[in-house]
């Protein structure tokens, strides 16, 4: 892990095109913001790691045809 201190204003780049920068810090919290293009998901990790598990328990469930036309 890269570990780098930066003060308010002060950014960092990723991958040419996401530019992460701190905005407000108040005692333990700090605000930042985030410029990357639009095809970029950002998630917060902890809703990251809910997608996971529900696509990994969508695909561990069996689904029949019969159930599918019943959606559709």
């Amino acid at each position: 892990m890269l570990a780098l201190s930066r003060k308010v204003g002060e950014s960092i780049i990723i991958n040419n095109d996401i530019e992460i920068v701190v905005l407000d810090v108040k005692g333990e919290q700090i605000k930042i913001g985030i410029n990357a293009p639009k095809t970029v998901p950002i998630y917060r990790k902890e809703v990251y790691v809910q997608i996971q598990e529900a696509n990994k328990e969508a695909m561990e469930t069996e689904t029949t045809v019969e159930q599918l036309n019943e959606i559709f």
